[in-house]
């Protein structure tokens, strides 16, 4: 579909891609925020891309609204003609799934859950219809993830999962949000997942808790040197279920600064991937373990 474009305030243009979400949409949202970039049109100030959307922010005093919205539209018309290829990272996160940390604060909230009688990974088991708990950690970490947008807190990654539609994960956030989520735990609402990138309220799902550090506002972690936040739009990731031992071990690591998690550069082509997605995907997995 084109774009929809609405202004928001004096400084602000949202384009909506589609109506849904999607990894042709959020390819088109990419795309386009790439190339607003590259374009240095002149006032643009901040691009803020999403999953099936993008936000522009501009400086009126220095580009009027009509000449910032015929910029983008003139870069909507190029993105659509674009290759739907993308250089980007796959990186591997350690999970620790069910652990006790997610399941105390989840258990100190069942009031504010759709299943108060079971937990969070029982509860996204049942209505996925998987046959246990373990069969939906094998789907959850089986496949590889798109990060599609970064936001809500600091570094806090929102991820689309790379399989046919009908195989997608589809879980609710809580009926209400709790007051507390562990950092680092890994969870789920919608169509998403994500890593919370530090302690504080909550409405996703929990399903476990990674060692590895996403967000360094000091700077200090070994691979966040460069930039405190670790993902960005179009990073691909593979969650590994750890147990507790690896766990504790990873988090050693990671107090020694000798944490650094598995990261290869690969080219992602929209293409072949809907060919065959299984294909695809175990190819990615293959290009992380170094195959």
């Amino acid at each position: 579909m084109p774009a929809r474009y609405t202004f928001g305030g004096d400084e602000h243009l949202f384009v909506e891609c589609s109506d849904e979400m999607s990894l042709d949409a959020f390819f088109k949202s990419l795309s386009m925020a790439t190339g607003i970039k590259d374009s240095n049109i002149k006032g643009v100030t901040e691009i803020c891309p999403a999953n099936a959307s993008l936000q522009v922010k501009f400086n009126p005093d220095i580009i009027k609204p009509d000449d910032i919205l015929k910029e983008v539209q003139a870069i909507e018309g190029a993105a659509e003609k674009a290759e739907p290829v993308l250089t980007t990272r796959i990186v591997e996160i350690p999970v620790y799934y069910n652990d006790p940390w997610t399941h105390e604060t989840l258990m100190r909230f069942r009031e504010r859950h759709q299943d108060p009688s079971g937990t969070d990974l029982e509860y996204a088991a049942r209505i996925n219809d998987f046959g246990n708990v373990d069969d939906f950690i094998a789907a959850h970490s089986g496949s590889p993830w798109f990060v599609s947008m970064v936001g809500f807190v600091a570094g806090l990654p929102f991820m689309y999962q790379m399989v046919e539609r009908q195989r997608q994960i589809e879980v609710p956030k809580y009926l209400r949000p709790r007051t507390d989520t562990p950092k680092l735990t890994v969870g789920y609402g919608g169509c998403f997942s994500c890593v919370y990138s530090v302690r504080g309220a909550g409405g996703y799902q929990m399903f476990g808790i990674t060692p590895m550090p996403i967000f360094d506002p000091t700077q200090e972690t070994s691979y966040l040197r460069d930039f405190m936040v670790f993902f960005r739009p179009g990073d691909i990731v593979k969650f590994k279920p750890i147990d507790r031992d690896q766990y504790d071990a990873a988090v050693e690591e990671v107090d020694k600064g000798q944490f650094s998690p598995p990261i290869r550069e690969v080219k992602f082509d929209l293409r072949e991937f809907s060919k065959d997605i299984d294909g695809y995907n175990a190819k990615l997995e293959g290009m992380l373990n170094g195959h």
